[in-house]
């Protein structure tokens, strides 16, 4: 089972929303869905300052970036985006 990271950060509205379109998912199981917050990487802070909130798939090249909606996110995530 590959992780789900969303990356974010602590006030981001938007990353909040995304945080429940993730709770709500019916293809992302909870011990699968690990929050990454964009301060604690200078990496992440470089890539998705300007993006977040954004869905990466252990194993995938291509991210899921904002917005989106629950149907996206899990047509995302089955692999059908």
């Amino acid at each position: 089972m590959n992780k789900i990271y969303l990356y974010g950060t602590q006030g981001c509205h938007l990353c909040e929303m995304a945080m429940s379109l993730c709770e709500q998912s019916q293809s992302i199981q909870q011990e699968q869905l690990v929050y990454r917050d964009i301060i604690d990487d200078p990496k992440w802070l470089q890539q998705y300052k300007l993006t977040i909130p954004v869905i990466e798939i252990e194993g995938r090249s291509t991210v899921l970036g904002w917005p989106f909606d629950l149907e996206q996110l899990n047509e995302f995530i089955n692999g059908n985006y």
